[in-house]
């Protein structure tokens, strides 16, 4: 099906609707106008979360980055310092919020894709052709549930990062003297583990969604 140029950025908000409105079946059913299938979607999903997961270690570090040059500010200064910080924590909580968005997303589609999946083997008669399709859907699913580990590792690992993070701004918030900005290296210290920890887990996920996206069906 041929679309428009002027069409196709409206498609997009059509799709984006019906996601919302929670009709999988409009949704399925649109993007398959659009030459989508379920794979593909599970695919570009997947490539989309690992862009969403390197947004969001940065703005982490980001944030480390603030918490860290807060110590040797005083008075007026602190203040607006914690300003900076408080927004870099609302920043680093909305990018999770985006990650934990995009893997529900993606273990909806490979649910219904895997549904799918045995739906149409259970319509195919010829064996040998039956065999082959169970085991490649077998397959698939072997190494989905190790990405599914892979990314909820990841989504688990912001949280003690936020935690953390908001434990010091709103201590901040109700201190903001000399004392408070004294503790505050050790709580880095503690947050900068957290995150390391963090970035190895996002890069062992986007390392085994490349490797899930390279041994999926193109056609």
């Amino acid at each position: 099906m041929r679309t428009s140029k002027n069409l196709k950025p409206w498609l997009g908000v059509v799709v984006a609707v019906i996601a919302l409105a929670g009709c999988s079946k409009m949704y399925y059913a649109t993007w398959e106008k659009l030459g989508k299938e379920k794979r593909d979607l599970l695919r570009d999903n997947v490539a989309k979360v690992q862009k969403e997961q390197d947004a969001a270690q940065e703005q982490f570090k980001d944030a480390l980055t603030r918490l860290k040059e807060m110590t040797g500010f005083h008075g007026g200064e602190l203040e607006k310092q914690y300003d900076k910080l408080k927004a870099d924590y609302d920043d680093s909580e909305a990018r999770a919020k985006d990650v934990r968005d995009r893997i529900s997303k993606i273990d909806s589609i490979a649910n219904d894709l895997f549904k799918e999946w045995e739906g149409e083997i259970e319509q195919v008669s010829e064996a040998s052709y039956k065999t082959t399709m169970r085991r490649q859907l077998d397959d698939t699913r072997r190494k989905y549930a190790g990405l599914a580990s892979a990314l909820h590792q990841s989504e688990a690992s912001m949280d003690p990062v936020l935690r953390k993070l908001k434990d010091q701004v709103l201590f901040l918030k109700s201190s903001l003297n000399a004392a408070a900005v004294g503790g505050i290296e050790a709580h880095a210290r503690s947050i900068e583990s957290d995150i390391n920890a963090l970035v190895k887990d996002i890069q062992n996920s986007i390392k085994v969604g490349n490797e899930f996206i390279a041994q999926l069906p193109k056609e």
